[in-house]
């Protein structure tokens, strides 16, 4: 579950930043007679590095939805049930969940207990990420980390099922409005 988050925000990162068509400029010269390249920031390894920056820090934007089964029970948002609990709050009727209510929306220890996990596989499959953001982008990061190396003798079930945090090629519109 873990891995196919991380897929998923990354992703998601990558598709925010891929629409510029900015150069940067590598190297450096005390002269300036040599000049120094240029590359597309698009395929740079400054857009791969500013991408994982603080990447597993958005798993602790997910909540737990326990009306949900599947895959899903981990996305972004307040689940249903908190929604009709501060529903309830704010009408004025008493609500006893055993902990304070400014701590209801605080990140539960499962939740922070994937950031950590989301820690290791950026660790242990750096280099794979890298392999992948250079050559084989064409392919979903889902399947080329997830299924194809950190899963691939585990379930890896959870990654054929549809996440609302995903991003579809094309939608970045739809998916802002259903942010908003």
């Amino acid at each position: 579950m873990v891995c196919k988050i991380l897929a998923i925000e990354l992703e998601n990162r990558l598709h925010e930043t891929g629409k510029t068509k900015e150069m940067i400029e590598t190297g450096y010269s005390v002269d300036d007679i040599k000049p120094k390249k240029k590359k597309e920031y698009t395929k740079s390894e400054l857009r791969l590095l500013e991408s994982l920056d603080g990447l597993c820090e958005k798993i602790l934007e997910y909540n737990i939805h326990k009306e949900r089964t599947d895959s899903t029970r981990f996305a972004k948002g307040m689940s249903q049930t908190f929604k009709t609990l501060h529903g309830l709050v704010e009408k004025g009727v008493k609500v006893d969940l055993g902990i304070p209510h400014e701590l209801w929306d605080k990140p539960s220890v499962e939740i922070t207990n994937m950031k950590s996990q989301c820690e290791t596989v950026l660790e242990n499959y750096e280099s794979d990420i890298e392999d992948w953001y250079f050559n084989h982008q064409h392919v979903s990061l889902k399947t080329y980390l997830c299924k194809d190396r950190a899963l691939k003798n585990d379930n890896a079930s959870c990654l054929k099922e549809d996440h609302p945090n995903e991003a579809k090629k094309g939608d970045s519109n739809d998916r802002k409005k259903e942010e908003l």
